[in-house]
């Protein structure tokens, strides 16, 4: 049995997600001094973790009804 989160419901996740990582990384970049490359490797690891959902089927994002596949027939 697969655990998956319907489309609303993980748009909002990510945004909720990514807007939390970025105010981690200001903050604790902020605080401390991080070089240039450690800044890049922390960006890359939360974008792993949260492809890594998005591809086993976890999360099901629809972006906000932005990409739709589906064609509307006149």
């Amino acid at each position: 049995m697969k655990f998956h989160i319907n489309p609303l419901a993980s748009d909002i996740i990510i945004s909720i997600y990514v807007i939390a990582t970025l105010y981690l990384r200001f903050k604790f970049e902020n605080e401390t001094n991080v070089n240039p490359g450690l800044s890049i490797v922390m960006g890359i690891c939360f974008v792993v973790i949260i492809w890594a959902l998005i591809k086993l089927k976890v999360l099901n994002p629809n972006w906000f009804g932005l990409l739709n596949s589906k064609k509307l027939k006149p």
